[in-house]
C-alpha cells in the first residue's frame, strides 16, 4: 500500500519560472485575466508576489503593491479544484502578516459586486467598504463596478 505524501501548505516568492503556470490559473479563473506580461512587470516592479504551493502544487498567489505606508492587493486567486477548503483565507492571514512585516497601516483592494465569495471572505476579516469605483472592471456586457476595501493594520503588537 503506497501512502499519498501531505506536506502542509507553504508560501513562497514567485519566480519568473512560475508565471507560465501563474498566467494559465489566472486565465483559468477569470474572464478578463491578467497577462504573463503583467506578473512578469509585477516582478519587476518589486510588487510583493507569492505563490502558495500544496503538496508542490501552486493552488494560489498573491500580488501586493507597497506604497509607503499603505499596500495594495492587485490580485489574490486560488485554484478553482482548490477553493472551498479555506486556501483562501490562509492566504488572505499570509498577506496581512506580510503587510505588517512592511509596517503598512493601510491594506487595500478592490473586488467585483458579482465576486460574493470574495466580498464575504474579506468582510469577514474585518475589511471595510470605502467605496465604489465606476465601471472599473472589463465584463463580458461593457464594464463592471469595483467596491473599494481596505484594512486597518495594528502595529503596537
Amino acid at each position: 500500500m503506497s501512502a499519498v505524501l501531505q506536506i502542509d501548505p507553504i508560501v513562497r516568492p514567485m519566480t519568473l519560472a512560475d508565471l507560465p503556470v501563474i498566467a494559465a490559473l489566472d486565465a483559468q479563473c477569470y474572464a478578463f485575466p491578467w497577462t504573463l506580461g503583467n506578473f512578469a512587470d509585477s516582478l519587476h516592479s518589486g510588487y510583493r508576489c507569492c505563490v502558495y504551493e500544496y503538496n508542490q502544487t501552486i493552488i494560489g498567489y498573491a500580488v501586493m503593491m507597497l506604497i509607503i505606508d499603505e499596500a495594495h492587493l492587485l490580485n489574490i486567486t486560488i485554484a478553482p479544484d482548490s477553493q472551498g477548503q479555506g486556501w483562501g483565507r490562509k492566504l488572505m492571514d499570509h498577506v496581512i502578516m506580510r503587510a505588517q512585516q512592511d509596517h503598512v497601516h493601510w491594506l487595500w483592494l478592490e473586488v467585483r459586486p458579482s465576486n460574493g465569495v470574495a466580498k464575504k471572505l474579506y468582510e469577514s476579516m474585518k475589511f471595510e467598504f470605502v467605496a465604489v469605483r465606476k465601471n472599473y472592471y472589463p465584463a463580458v456586457d461593457g464594464r463592471e463596478d469595483a467596491v473599494i476595501m481596505r484594512l486597518a493594520l495594528n502595529h503596537d503588537a
